[in-house]
């Protein structure tokens, strides 16, 4: 027994693997994986441009739960502002607001919402209504000019208007389990190669690096494909997630998913001398690129100082790709940064693949 307290001692990775990755996801996950909604980008169309409707949007924004973020000419351009994903939230001020509380009428805010998170839209809608809620006791107190005037919200569900949950969670999924399980494969594949010894074979043979690693990648990329295809008829007819915009973005997108997962793998066997070392270094990796996605939990229920580490997950990138293009019918022109960054991944994890192969074989 104190031979292998001993040799476990002398095992650094082994003492850190047991140490360092449950303390770093359970922070992860402590932080990353909340329910609360707070920050919601709020924008407001003011027709009405008085002090009344200003007071409205201030005690809109004075809350945690919305940010001020612009202001529009018109619903129209406040809509195309949430369809291009530079706003959550949206409220509609009329002309006559401010002369219809003056003579104690009801005046109806139209509040739109992105619900593509179900979950999200729900929760901003309950915060909105508790706002307008407070802001009527404070409208109507006795001897007030306002008296009998009343605002009511009337909510808008963009983009999922039954606030169906599976949408979401479908469409998240989609992009964790390309990348986890090209990921899981391509390491397990090349680490089980290099115990069977036929690594150094290929190595005597005239094919270059590249071309070694590429012939491995080749067939896996293939049947990594065809999952594809499964998901996408499952997420199809099994949850009836509806198809609004190209099926080619899709499977661009897919298609450099799963080259980044594969190259992750790949780097991860880079660094494993055995099978269950690449589990553990996958364990290490997968786990933070699952809660700081955003495919699972909404990225505004993430503390504002995790919210930018986002945009350096590919499965963030693939998961905007797929909901955008579903849901809203969005094209190429709006989600072009997702496929640059998506493709700057690949090329960047598989050059350091090749790099990292290179040097541990020569």
């Amino acid at each position: 027994m104190r031979k292998e307290f001993n040799q476990i001692r002398r095992d650094r990775r082994l003492a850190m693997s047991l140490v360092l990755p449950p303390t770093l996801q359970l922070l992860l996950f402590g932080f990353a994986l909340s329910a609360n909604v707070t920050n919601l980008r709020l924008g407001i169309a003011d027709d009405s441009k008085t002090p009344e409707s200003r007071e409205l949007i201030a005690t809109l924004t004075e809350s945690k739960s919305f940010r001020l973020a612009g202001y529009y000419f018109s619903s129209n351009e406040l809509g195309d502002a949430i369809s291009h994903g530079n706003l959550d939230a949206g409220a509609v001020i009329p002309y006559n607001y401010a002369r219809d509380l003056q003579r104690g009428r009801i005046v109806t805010i139209q509040f739109f919402l992105n619900a593509m998170n179900a979950n999200t839209a729900a929760i901003a809608q309950g915060y909105a209504e508790g706002v307008i809620q407070n802001y009527n006791r404070i409208l109507n107190p006795k001897r007030s000019p306002y008296r009998g005037g009343l605002v009511l919200l009337q909510p808008s569900f963009l983009y999922n208007p039954g606030l169906v949950d599976s949408w979401f969670i479908a469409t998240g999924i989609f992009g964790l389990l390309l990348i986890l399980n090209s990921s899981l494969v391509a390491s397990g594949a090349m680490v089980k190669e290099r115990e069977a010894g036929t690594i150094e074979q290929l190595l005597m043979s005239p094919a270059s690096t590249s071309e070694i690693i590429a012939a491995k990648i080749t067939p896996l990329f293939v049947l990594l494909c065809l999952m594809m295809f499964v998901a996408i008829g499952v997420i199809k007819f099994a949850f009836k997630v509806p198809f609004h915009g190209g099926m080619l973005l899709i499977l661009a997108g897919g298609a450099l998913c799963i080259l980044s997962g594969i190259s992750i793998g790949t780097v991860i066997a880079t660094f494993s001398k055995s099978a269950q070392q690449a589990q553990l270094t996958s364990f290490f990796v997968n786990p933070p690129l699952s809660s700081l996605s955003g495919a699972l939990n909404p990225v505004e229920a993430m503390p504002r100082w995790l919210q930018p580490l986002t945009v350096l997950n590919p499965i963030h990138h693939f998961a905007t790709i797929v909901r955008a293009s579903m849901l809203k019918g969005s094209g190429l022109t709006t989600l072009w940064p997702n496929f640059i960054a998506l493709l700057a991944f690949t090329l960047v994890l598989f050059s350091l693949s090749i790099w990292r192969f290179r040097k541990q074989f020569t």
